[in-house]
């Protein structure tokens, strides 16, 4: 068993009781984009696959504490503790690790290095067009969320409650991403998946409404 393989093994552990918004199925479709990106922009594969596959480790402790635990920082630091058991280098390490540090939306560390960019780059992809809507659906309906709710106040509203829909992580996240990529191709997937996502949110809106 090579190393990524053996790494997969352990970073699976920590999906036993993933929900499906942030389960297993989303690192390994994050790992397709990192592999297809990173190979356009050049990036070290070694690096980019060993710190997509550790990501996302401590996303469930993230979701417990209702988002008081960041689960990009917890991720790198139990990264690091997976990676030294396996002896590896110390510089290839900080390389991961500081990908997975940079990987979050909401994160004031920001992506220094081309396979930071990639990691940072596939992670938003997969939060926005198709697979992108049905995640926040999935996510909404985990907290307890309402379907749609046109009367609310956006800006008033709050994260992990009733009016932590779908909508509202479009408003706040999900619209903003197609300017925030860091990479050529990253940037060229996402257009059509922004594209995608604004109209059905633009026909939700209406169906909500009676008029479409």
């Amino acid at each position: 068993m090579d190393l990524t393989e053996k790494i997969k093994k352990e970073a699976k552990n920590y999906f036993h009781n993933a929900r499906g918004s942030h389960d297993w199925d989303h690192t390994e479709r994050v790992y397709n984009l990192c592999v297809r990106i990173g190979k356009k922009e050049k990036a070290n594969m070694e690096i980019l696959k060993l710190a997509t596959l550790l990501h996302d480790v401590a996303r469930d402790e993230e979701y417990k504490s209702k988002g008081k635990v960041c689960h990009a920082e917890k991720s790198a630091f139990l990264a690091k503790k997976i990676l030294e058991k396996f002896k590896i280098d110390e510089d290839k390490i900080d390389k991961i690790v500081h990908c997975i540090k940079c990987h979050r939306f909401k994160s004031n560390n920001v992506p220094k290095t081309i396979e930071a960019k990639v990691l940072f780059d596939a992670d938003k992809l997969d939060s926005i067009g198709a697979v992108g809507i049905g995640r926040t659906f999935l996510f909404a309906g985990e907290v307890g969320a309402r379907l749609h709710n046109k009367e609310i106040d956006i800006e008033k509203t709050e994260p992990y409650t009733l009016e932590d829909t779908a909508y509202r992580e479009f408003t706040f996240i999900l619209k903003k991403i197609k300017d925030r990529m860091l990479t050529r191709e990253g940037k060229r997937i996402a257009k059509e998946r922004h594209n995608y996502m604004v109209n059905f949110f633009k026909r939700l809106d209406k169906e909500v409404g009676g008029v479409a």
